[in-house]
């Protein structure tokens, strides 16, 4: 079967893969963005599905707009396709493009359907404290992620789970779910099932706002929010930028996915009272890091980045810094 690829980031880099490698597929061609520059170089950089292409010798398209892109448009046509696969492209296909397939254009979704439509379905899962996520494959239309449900993937949500551990693990469900896709398409295997529309949700472009910490938050919240926008969710100390890139709410009702250490700590401080205002240091404890006072609940700093420096674990940061109790984070 005849397959043109859509893809740009890491994410789609695994089903890709898994298409050049099966025996039944053969990938003529991939679409990805164009490259951009990036690092201290500000050098024009491959996206990882054009780097993946150019090694394997795949034609690589790369319009601005491939809906308004003549040359690929007629590229697309001419290609005599099966399916066009997508996963995590980045563009908005026209009707005209979803038409062209001769089975059919195929999405590779990163959210059990119809929850979390849209453009940032990982993240925000996490930010709004999900327990279990998965892989939909579905077929695609005109509309945002509205297209007709194929086959489901599931795997559980870890409490210290961020955005790119959990995108890399279904990064592999889904390579592994769009071949079992494809193959039972080709063999009208499937009966594609409409979404219900009345229990979508959405999960938008992630803006810099969604970044800031307000520690006035519960510490449940905190944490979902750092470790759904990992690794940018910043707060300021001591008039500086500070990274947030990992936390553990310190809340019995977590306990059981905590390592021995972890556990004994929550064990220790979840029920602890205090006075302290939201952002305040609570407690130092040596060869773990600080201890936070949130809105409601402790929340213990596990890996941070200052401005300019790599990401350092929390008691280097406090030892590093010489914290003090009492310090407040803004």
């Amino acid at each position: 079967m005849k397959i043109i690829f859509f893809g740009t980031p890491e994410f789609a880099v695994p089903t890709l893969e898994k298409l050049l490698n099966h025996p039944e597929f053969d990938v003529v061609a991939v679409v990805t963005q164009p490259d951009k520059r990036r690092g201290r170089g500000n050098e024009l950089t491959p996206s990882p599905v054009k780097s993946v292409a150019t090694a394997r010798q795949i034609p690589v398209w790369q319009p601005s707009r491939v809906k308004k892109d003549a040359e690929t448009l007629n590229l697309l046509e001419q290609s005599g396709a099966d399916f066009f696969v997508v996963a995590a492209y980045g563009q908005i296909l026209s009707q005209q493009i979803l038409d062209l397939p001769r089975l059919g254009c195929i999405n590779v979704h990163g959210s059990i359907l119809p929850k979390y439509r849209g453009a940032a379905p990982i993240q925000w899962c996490l930010y709004n404290g999900e327990t279990e996520t998965g892989i939909t494959t579905m077929l695609m239309d005109a509309g945002m992620d509205t297209g007709a449900m194929l086959l489901k993937a599931y795997t559980p949500i870890h409490i210290l789970d961020n955005a790119y551990e959990l995108a890399v693990r279904l990064s592999t469900l889904g390579a592994d779910l769009l071949i079992e896709t494809l193959l039972q398409l080709a063999s009208q295997e499937i009966e594609p099932i409409p979404q219900d529309n009345d229990e979508a949700t959405y999960a938008p472009l992630i803006k810099k706002e969604n970044y800031a910490l307000d520690w006035s938050k519960t510490a449940i919240a905190l944490h979902n929010q750092i470790r759904g926008f990992y690794p940018n969710c910043t707060a300021t100390f001591r008039d500086r930028a500070l990274k947030i890139l990992a936390t553990v709410p310190l809340d019995a009702a977590y306990t059981s996915q905590l390592s021995p250490d972890l556990q004994q700590l929550t064990h220790k401080f979840s029920n602890l009272s205090s006075d302290r205002s939201p952002g305040e240091i609570v407690q130092i404890v040596k060869g773990i890091g600080a201890i936070i006072q949130t809105g409601a609940g402790l929340l213990l700093l596990r890996e941070v980045q200052p401005a300019g420096k790599r990401p350092q674990s929390g008691w280097d940061f406090v030892n590093g810094n010489r914290l003090t109790v009492g310090e407040v984070f803004l």
